[in-house]
């Protein structure tokens, strides 16, 4: 069977995701010595049409993943760097055992993570955001990004920002424990506060301090003044959980 190539260039090794007018496929660039694989995103049809105009508008500082696109008979074809790790959700999730510290870590990560895209088109940054496409590579401490430019449309800056935000409550989940510091920080993510990702990640940053200043103090205390602080976070929080719904 003769192997498919994308402008004589980029042989096909596997197609990840086939729907009408859009396709994903992992290919091998023949023309580099040392044949990196690469992620490829196909439209054709209205997609086509829609996402040549949003793609035009990408630029190599704001996505160094990025490699080329180009018309191939009736598609659009964009070339992304090929990422590895593990997705978001099989990470964190409800009954996971992280400690605070790993939780301030990752989160730190992927708000940078979403901070370093966030001059894209929106609907690229936001396709970028969405849980298939955050990767965890837990070896070397870093988030990466799977660029499956699955259209979405009518985005803009603010919905990258909602999306970050989202990813962060999973790896900093609302804990019957958490200090005050942490607990307003996550009520502004629940408000939807941040217009953009550059507001949301000043916000972090602030937010990030204070709670591990709260938390250094409370490790401070003595154990049975920790106890009564945690009975304290357990009713308040548990009060606050039960008034919300």
């Amino acid at each position: 069977m003769r192997s498919l190539l994308i402008r004589e260039r980029y042989k096909v090794v596997r197609v990840m995701d086939l729907q009408s007018d859009y396709a994903l496929v992992e290919a091998v660039d023949i023309s580099d010595r040392e044949t990196p694989s690469c992620l490829i995103n196909i439209y054709e049809g209205e997609l086509l049409h829609r996402y040549a105009r949003i793609c035009i508008g990408i630029k190599k500082e704001d996505c160094p993943a990025f490699h080329e696109m180009f018309l191939e008979r009736s598609a659009l074809v964009t070339v992304y760097d090929c990422t590895s790790g593990e997705p978001i959700d099989r990470l964190f999730y409800r009954g996971d055992e992280w400690s605070l510290q790993d939780r301030l870590k990752y989160t730190e990560l992927l708000l940078n993570r979403a901070l370093s895209i966030s001059n894209l088109p929106p609907e690229l940054s936001c396709a970028a955001l969405t849980s298939e496409n955050v990767l965890f590579d837990m070896k070397n401490e870093k988030v990466d990004l799977r660029w499956k430019m699955l259209p979405m449309q009518e985005m803009n800056s603010r919905e990258t920002a909602l999306l970050a935000a989202d990813q962060v409550k999973k790896i900093l989940p609302r804990r019957l424990t958490a200090g005050w510091e942490e607990r307003r920080f996550l009520d502004e993510l629940d408000a939807g506060s941040f217009r953009s990702a550059a507001a949301l990640y000043g916000r972090w940053r602030e937010a990030e301090q204070a709670i591990r200043e709260e938390e250094e103090a409370f490790e401070k205390k003595g154990f049975f003044k920790r106890v009564f602080i945690l009975l304290s976070r357990i009713i308040r929080n548990g009060f606050s959980r039960g008034g919300s719904k």
